[in-house]
Parts: C-alpha cells; sequence; structure tokens
C-alpha cells in the first residue's frame, strides 16, 4: 500500500510542476497550449512580434498570467499592462526577458531585460504585481539596474 501511495504522491507532483508553463506566446503573435492533453493546441492570439527571446507566466492551473518580449508586458487578455512599455531589454537579446517568483510573494514577480551584445543597458529588473487591475497585474517598479555592461 505505501508503494502505492508513494506513485500517486510522485505523480500528482508532476503533474502540478507542468501547469505553471501550461501556454507558451513568442514572436510573431503565436502560441501553444498545453493543457489541453496529449496534443498541444496552437495559438494565433497573441500580440508579440520578437526576433529571439520571450517569457511567459501561466499560474498552477495552467491559466495564462503574462508574457512579455523584455520590452513590452503583455496581460493575459493580450493587452499591454499599465506602465507595461519601454522596458529595456532587446528584442535580438537571446533571453530578453526571464519572469522569476518575488520569493515569499504569491503575486508579486521579477521581469529581467537584458540588453543585446554588452549595450549600456545591461542586466534589469521589473515588478509585476498581479494583485492589481483586477489581477491582470500592473508593472511597479521598472529599468532598476543591476549590472552593466552584460552581455
Amino acid at each position: 500500500m505505501k508503494k502505492y501511495c508513494l506513485i500517486l504522491l510522485l505523480f500528482s507532483n508532476l503533474a502540478f510542476c507542468q501547469s505553471p508553463a501550461g501556454v507558451w506566446y513568442f514572436g510573431n503573435k503565436a502560441g501553444i497550449d498545453f493543457n489541453s492533453g496529449t496534443n498541444p493546441v496552437a495559438l494565433f492570439d497573441g500580440q508579440m512580434e520578437t526576433f529571439e527571446g520571450c517569457a511567459t507566466l501561466c499560474d498552477d492551473f495552467g491559466t495564462l498570467l503574462f508574457y512579455t518580449d523584455g520590452i513590452n508586458i503583455w496581460n493575459r487578455d493580450h493587452q499591454i499592462m499599465p506602465n507595461g512599455t519601454g522596458l529595456l531589454g532587446d528584442s535580438s537579446s537571446t533571453q530578453s526577458g526571464i519572469i522569476v517568483p518575488v520569493p515569499g510573494s504569491s503575486t508579486l514577480y521579477y521581469v529581467f531585460t537584458v540588453d543585446k551584445l554588452a549595450n549600456p543597458n545591461g542586466l534589469k529588473y521589473n515588478i509585476v504585481d498581479m494583485s492589481l487591475e483586477d489581477g491582470k497585474g500592473d508593472v511597479t517598479i521598472k529599468n532598476v539596474s543591476v549590472l552593466t555592461p552584460t552581455a
């Protein structure tokens, strides 16, 4: 019996770990929804057009929260978030935007951005607060320098 409980526990953790990446958006307004089961579904409702770097975040149930190209941040309705323009990432940077939860918070997220080819904007951070704008988020802190230049 213990053996079956352990197996069930392991599989439930694996299923839970997949949800925050349930939807991806990337360049040319395209996306993929992995929440439908065995076959991913192509999405064509994104607003992002980028050459390279981008990031998407979903909640624990796989529901889209927001996505970024390191220059703009779009909410789940594919609208630019308040204060969500003018981030200092670059569309030619391989990883122009990275989303990381703020430790100890369930509503705050860092959006790290990086400039291309050791340009002067370097590595910056921004903070998105998902408790604002009726749960659609707002960029509350923008373009705080971490390190410059970076490559």
